[in-house]
């Protein structure tokens, strides 16, 4: 999956405009899912949530995000990811902390990665790979990996 075209709303400036990460910086995302990096590619989700600059080093960011599917044999359900992503990294890790419907119970990680970052327009594509696990009543009872859709996202 690959996010792309961003519309992310820029809702608190940082408390010190000199910092070069942006820290304390929140943002709110609502980005167009797309079955590959070419944006003319199918839709088939969103990526619905928050991020905010929480590295006072280098740029990253703590990511609530909830990809929302709307197409394919998935329509319906959401996989819920809350994690650090570094955007600088060139393979990012962030925890799998739930999802419904078909995605119910999962546990695991989603891996995310830049085809494209526009720094001057704040706008990337990014790819992300899902590989997780069903819990229930604490035992694992399914385990499977997905290539999520493409992701655009203004930073």
């Amino acid at each position: 999956m690959c996010l792309y075209k961003a519309k992310c709303v820029y809702v608190v400036s940082p408390p010190n405009k000199t910092s070069p990460t942006s820290f304390g910086t929140v943002y709110v995302m609502d980005d167009p899912l797309t079955e590959g990096p070419d944006p003319r590619s199918k839709p088939v989700g969103r990526a619905q949530g928050m991020y905010l600059s929480s590295d006072q080093v280098r740029i990253g960011f703590l990511q609530a995000m909830n990809i929302v599917l709307t197409a394919g044999p998935y329509n319906g359900s959401v996989i819920t990811v809350l994690g650090s992503n570094h955007i600088s990294d060139s393979i990012r890790e962030m925890p799998v902390v739930g999802g419904t419907s078909a995605f119910r119970f999962a546990r695991g990680y989603a891996q995310a990665r830049t085809y494209f970052l526009d720094s001057n327009g704040l706008d990337a594509i990014v790819e992300y790979n899902h590989n997780h696990s069903k819990i229930k009543n604490g035992k694992e009872i399914s385990t499977n990996a997905y290539d999520l859709p493409c992701a655009g996202s203004q930073l």
